[in-house]
């Protein structure tokens, strides 16, 4: 009885050895299917390629910002920094739109350097004349003042005569 079950079991690791080589023999050289790229052009295996070369896209250049996405996006630190109510927000924010967006097109009619100084400063000179007459002295200074230090800087110096004041 010890013979029939020593050849069973070796019938039956033989099996099991042959089924696990011929996976693998498949695997590597990839018999069946018609092996080696028979009847699939030679294409069966590996990444598939085309011969069409493939167009790249060029990334679309960002639309430039019209002038009220550019000031409604600094009015919010325009309002911090100046301290404004609601209606000379409004006027400081209808008058910026309208000349930044005559700054647009003097940038869009490319003129020489010279011109294009003369015209900024026509440009400027009409909007501070409008926003003296729509806002308040001490905003408008304020406003003045703003521009030749820059918002950051404003805004932290706001930022320390309030913890000033907070520590006295």
């Amino acid at each position: 009885m010890k013979k029939v079950v020593k050849s069973g079991s070796i019938k039956f690791l033989i099996l099991l050895s042959i089924l696990f080589t011929s996976s693998e023999i498949y695997a590597q050289y990839g018999y069946g299917g018609g092996g080696y790229g028979y009847g699939r052009g030679g294409y069966g295996y590996g990444r598939q390629r085309s011969t069409i070369p493939q167009a790249q896209e060029t990334p679309k250049e960002p639309e430039p910002k019209t002038a009220e996405q550019l000031v409604d996006g600094e009015m919010p630190s325009l309002t911090e920094a100046l301290d404004l109510n609601d209606f000379e927000q409004a006027v400081l924010s209808s008058v910026l739109k309208k000349y930044v967006q005559e700054r647009i097109e003097a940038q869009i009619l490319k003129l020489p350097p010279e011109k294009m100084r003369e015209v900024y400063e026509n440009i400027t000179k009409r909007q501070d004349e409008e926003l003296k007459a729509g806002l308040p002295l001490e905003k408008y200074e304020a406003f003045v003042a703003l521009q030749k230090e820059g918002v950051a800087k404003t805004l932290k110096k706001k930022k320390k005569e309030k913890r000033k004041k907070t520590k006295n």
